[in-house]
């Protein structure tokens, strides 16, 4: 018999955004953030308590863009340290590729200082910084775009009505 011991770990969200033109919507945390400051990023964020992942996404998206978009996948899964290595620190997320749903207007929030639209090649000569927020992010929008070369229109039409299985 196993003896598991209850832990606790944070769980969040990320959502890259493409619009119609497929560019990424890339944001710059600003510089006096606690984890991440001065570093490029999609939409990030924590999973609040009775709350689901795909909650959370669109919750987050419109928090920090004002945007309203729809799950085109997800890309995968995380798992990091907001910090030092120790249970406190420690989160879980899943990564979506979304597209705008409505207008493409982004609105600033206080988490980031600004933002760009960059293609997926530009997107990777841009992120060059060797930190790993930066190769997180570079990962992802490789991901994506691999994703993207092999996933049909009717698999993401499957989750226009959300990817959350009740």
């Amino acid at each position: 018999m196993h003896n598991h011991e209850p832990g606790t770990f944070l769980t969040g969200i990320a959502g890259l955004i493409r619009n119609r033109d497929g560019a990424y919507l890339m944001m710059n945390r600003v510089a006096d953030r606690d984890f991440g400051a001065d570093v490029w990023e999609c939409v990030t964020g924590r999973v609040n308590q009775g709350e689901s992942f795909e909650d959370a996404l669109h919750r987050e998206v419109k928090e920090e863009t004002g945007l309203n978009v729809t799950i085109d996948f997800i890309v995968g899964l995380t798992h990091f340290y907001r910090g030092e290595a120790v249970p406190e620190n420690e989160l879980q997320g899943v990564m979506f590729c979304c597209s705008i749903a409505r207008d493409e207007t982004v609105t600033s929030d206080a988490e980031h200082s600004e933002y760009r639209w960059l293609k997926a090649g530009e997107a990777i000569a841009f992120l060059t910084a060797d930190d790993p927020g930066t190769r997180w992010f570079r990962q992802t929008i490789l991901r994506a775009e691999r994703m993207l070369e092999t996933v049909t229109t009717e698999w993401i039409d499957i989750h226009k009505d959300g990817v959350t299985i009740e």
